[in-house]
């Protein structure tokens, strides 16, 4: 096909009314995972949910375990150089053009789906059939297309994605999309570099007022620890977080405390300063030990979420489709600089083209609360669920369509990747010389 600009529009529309045709059964799809909340890596039942819901939809592929237990991968292929035709400039394995979305479904403890991941695993699944509905329709592609569909589990707690990226999940993309409940429609929002961190003291129990003497105090430890790191903030960049909790502190006043653990967030605005502020942190902790006595152990995350990398070509299109089908993107530069999280979706950004935009769910409560969490459920949330993914749909048929932004979007990928490696290399540089 051409690839004209009416024929594109005509194309746009007909996913918008794919995606409201099946409105009824994302709602209760969505609305299935929002009533079963499961955390991170334990999401069994509503894994099963997403497996059945694409075994039933005609033409897709599953693998129901794909990696790992509680993630899965739908796929479905556009044959010949287009939908149901075949030849052309298709013929070759290195043209087809494998589209990803993403669907999340892990839950917060005590709170259910307070973070919306119920709406993220509804878009992943209507984008997807909006977009297969389109291609499988039309009589020639500039290239063939793959539409994959990856479940992925513990973005709350451990990083799924991370874990998926490390088994070779990712091999094969060209882009990828997802989009995140929020109270504000936003292409981008500050997604930081970030690693957890467990902090174990090991002391000596002793009666704390007979002999104490005879005791090594692993609260004094911790305390200390808090300490260091609350005089190292005094030093620190401001656009740097670390924050955390003491999680066990002892047994009984009169029992000098024998084990207390701390659990951190180290922040950083890039990948590339994480690892001088965990330097920086890491010398609070065994400095609390050494002053009293304790021995520590430093336990860092299997694994550390990067920060997002971000792709103005596809985050254009986005805001052009989205503002078309209503959305009113904000422009508040508090929000835009400052509202800052942490996602494995960082890591993502970083292996494959993509984009995470943020989207209002008619409710300007706060992720992570329960009120968000209500909204989550709320039919209200529903409209705007659909339409970020018909702006998604929208996005991926752009791109498809039109070969040379295809092109843009994988040269922006690479420049900016290459700017990143540059800084990490800078930063290294830069401990090293601080640290003689």
């Amino acid at each position: 096909m051409s690839g004209g600009a009416e024929v594109l529009v005509e194309l746009k529309q007909r996913a918008g009314c794919c995606i409201d045709e099946a409105k009824a059964k994302l709602h209760s799809l969505s609305k299935d995972i929002w009533s079963c909340p499961e955390l991170a890596y334990e999401e069994r039942k509503s894994h099963d949910r997403l497996v059945a819901f694409f075994r039933q939809e005609e033409g897709w592929k599953v693998d129901a375990h794909f990696k790992l237990d509680t993630a899965f991968r739908a796929t479905w292929r556009a044959e010949g150089g287009g939908g149901r035709g075949g030849g052309g400039r298709g013929s070759e394995p290195g043209d087809v053009v494998n589209v990803g979305f993403l669907c999340e479904y892990d839950a917060l403890p005590g709170i259910g789906h307070a973070c919306g991941h119920n709406l993220i695993a509804e878009v992943g699944a209507a984008a997807a059939l909006g977009l297969k509905d389109v291609l499988e329709n039309i009589c020639s592609l500039p290239v063939r297309v793959q539409v994959t569909v990856l479940g992925t589990p513990a973005e709350e707690d451990g990083g799924g994605k991370i874990d998926m990226l490390r088994e070779g999940a990712f091999k094969g993309l060209d882009m990828v999309f997802m989009a995140h409940p929020s109270k504000e429609d936003a292409t981008y929002l500050p997604c930081v570099a970030e690693h957890d961190v467990t902090i174990k003291y090991h002391g000596k129990t002793s009666h704390a007022s007979a002999y104490p003497w005879e005791g090594i105090n692993a609260l004094d430890a911790a305390v200390l620890c808090y300490n260091n790191l609350s005089v190292l903030r005094q030093q620190m960049k401001p656009d740097w977080r670390v924050h955390g909790i003491i999680k066990h502190g002892g047994e009984k006043p009169n029992i000098i405390p024998s084990y207390t653990e701390l659990e951190y967030y180290l922040r950083t605005p890039s990948r590339a300063e994480l690892p001088v502020l965990k330097a920086k942190a890491e010398m609070c902790f065994r400095s609390a030990a050494m002053a009293t006595g304790c021995e520590v152990e430093v336990q860092f995350a299997r694994n550390q979420f990067d920060n997002m990398l971000r792709n103005a070509a596809l985050e254009e299109l986005y805001e052009r489709n989205g503002k078309a089908l209503g959305m009113d993107f904000t422009v508040d530069e508090d929000v835009l600089k400052n509202e800052s999280g942490s996602t494995d979706f960082g890591n993502v950004t970083f292996a494959v083209p993509g984009i995470h935009p943020y989207f209002y769910i008619g409710s300007n409560a706060l992720n992570h609360t329960e009120e968000y969490c209500h909204a989550a459920g709320d039919d209200r949330a529903q409209f705007y669920t659909l339409r970020t993914a018909k702006a998604l749909v929208m996005t991926a048929l752009d791109v498809l369509l039109r070969p040379e932004l295809l092109q843009r979007v994988k040269q922006e990928f690479t420049e900016a990747k290459l700017k990143e490696d540059r800084n990490m290399t800078g930063e290294h540089t830069e401990q090293s010389a601080n640290s003689c």
